[in-house]
């Protein structure tokens, strides 16, 4: 499974020591930056996984913000993709179970190393349970908020 990993620069030190992690777990990591602490913005870091997710480039992917909000925010914005921030390994694998989350997103002055790999090996260790119905329900009413706004641009409901 190939997994795409990005970050800011306050994500970068934490995006940089899960690379090797990911890779030793025996994944693919595509790296998208970015390559500093140098200040940037996360919605062009959270972008790049989106779309790389969105578009089958990656699996799934990993993305890291000081806290984990804006960047969780900014890629959902990416059609395709269902990010969700997580401090807890239940949530991390049971985004994935129930909803089918394809993007984990970290919060590195929320947690730490020994945390990160903990959620990062709960995100990929776990698979959509598609032979429960009311997840795969739910799943479905997702999808259909999204292409609908996608497709009319209404923003609220009448």
């Amino acid at each position: 499974m190939r997994i795409v990993l990005g970050a800011d620069h306050a994500g970068y030190e934490l995006k940089e020591e899960m690379k090797g992690y990911v890779e030793q777990m025996g994944y693919t990591v595509l790296d998208v930056g970015t390559d500093s602490t140098d200040s940037v913005d996360y919605p062009d870091f959270a972008q790049k996984v989106g779309e790389a997710v969105a578009s089958g480039e990656a699996e799934r992917g990993i993305l890291i913000c000081g806290s984990g909000i804006g960047a969780s925010i900014a890629a959902n914005k990416v059609p395709g993709v269902r990010a969700g921030l997580a401090h807890d390994t239940y949530s991390a694998a049971q985004g994935v179970t129930h909803d089918d989350m394809n993007v984990l997103t970290l919060g590195s002055r929320v947690i730490g190393v020994e945390s990160a790999r903990s959620l990062i090996g709960a995100f990929l260790g776990a698979t959509f349970d598609d032979s429960t119905e009311r997840y795969v329900r739910r799943l479905k009413k997702v999808l259909a908020l999204e292409e609908r706004y996608r497709s009319t641009g209404e923003t609220r409901h009448e």
